[in-house]
């Protein structure tokens, strides 16, 4: 699948264009920056802008095949000179965040552009300037027209990042489909979480569990981990990084394959065992026939409703706690939910 590049590295791309232009009057475009690892892309110019004492460059983010909310974002990038001795420093425009909880890598109070950002924005301000013979001292300001809008679809109000998107990104590279990068997204999740001093949270595997087991303990935002199909990312990060309690929310099929054992819920990595399933069925006191037709069954859901009165839900939640708990270390009270297309609870385990 096709690569694309980072919030970061166009936002870095945009910098260069944009100190070239304050230094020169004229843009490069295409634009080449170098990236960590010594990528040398080149990036063409969406949009040039200059005045009295600025000059701001725009490019086009292409996240590649990846399904970034960002992909055809504008990133511009407003280039000023700053105080003598003052350095590189940053400011926030349209669409860019604000930190405004601890926990992150950037402090509260700073634009949300993550530290490998900065680095490399750092480094093309230094090298445009020591070929200019020029002073490094700039203000550089990122916006994202349309950023605040695109956030609401993002873990940033989780995360207490506020009016807009992160400039993200540590090797420049999008990948397609980043596992790390969901779980890494996991772990700020419970920094977040435990930086702020809340003691319950909560990883659902999609929206509809996350909306009930955030109604169901009246929880805050912030206490919402975005788990997905990482529930072994999720409960292994809180091994170590514990919270006093933790709700694990979702669907009954994926809450069947973690009470199987399975870490990765996703549906190419991890698949439903008809055979216990029926097993189970035998345990509630369930037929041979509908255990014949549970071993039969095409999706856990036609499992559940072949169940009937029994509590197949209320079983599967026993034993995915079980799982989950070994999993996790001692002194974390854990809970579990197992929650129907419609949002309403069927199955629940713990406290």
């Amino acid at each position: 699948m096709r690569r694309g590049w980072t919030t970061g590295a166009c936002a870095t791309a945009a910098t260069r264009a944009a100190f070239e232009a304050l230094l020169t009057g004229e843009f490069p475009d295409p634009v080449t920056i170098t990236l960590p690892r010594g990528d040398q892309p080149s990036f063409a110019l969406a949009r040039k802008a200059s005045g009295d004492g600025f000059a701001t460059a725009g490019i086009v983010k292409d996240a590649g095949d990846d399904p970034d909310v960002t992909h055809g974002a504008l990133v511009l990038a407003t280039v000023r000179q700053g105080a003598p001795g003052s350095g590189v420093t940053f400011r926030a425009g349209e669409g860019v965040g604000t930190v405004t909880k601890a926990g992150l890598p950037i402090p509260p109070g700073e634009p949300a552009i993550n530290p490998a950002p900065r680095a490399m924005m750092r480094a093309v301000i230094e090298s445009v300037a020591a070929e200019h013979d020029a002073p490094g001292d700039v203000e550089i300001t990122v916006a994202i027209p349309g950023g605040e809008k695109l956030a609401e679809k993002t873990w940033n109000p989780r995360l207490g990042i506020l009016g807009g998107l992160s400039v993200l990104g540590t090797t420049g590279i999008v990948v397609p489909y980043s596992c790390s990068a969901w779980i890494q997204s996991i772990r700020s999740g419970v920094d977040v979480a435990r930086a702020n001093g809340l003691a319950h949270v909560a990883g659902a595997t999609g929206k509809t569990s996350e909306a009930t087991v955030r109604a169901h303990y009246g929880l805050p935002l912030e206490a919402l981990i975005d788990m997905g199909d990482f529930a072994g990312g999720m409960l292994k990060y809180l091994r170590d990084h514990p919270v006093p309690r933790v709700t694990v929310a979702g669907g009954f099929a994926k809450m069947v394959k973690l009470a199987q054992g399975h870490m990765d819920l996703h549906s190419s990595r991890s698949q439903v065992d008809f055979g216990k399933l029926a097993a189970w069925l035998l345990e509630l006191g369930g037929t041979e026939q509908m255990a014949q037709a549970a071993r039969e069954a095409n999706t856990a859901a036609q499992v559940l409703e072949q169940a009937g009165d029994l509590p197949l839900a209320d079983l599967v939640a026993r034993r995915a706690r079980e799982v989950a708990l070994a999993m996790l270390a001692g002194g974390i009270d854990l809970d579990l939910l197992v929650v129907d297309r419609a949002g309403r609870i069927i199955g629940k385990a713990g406290s």
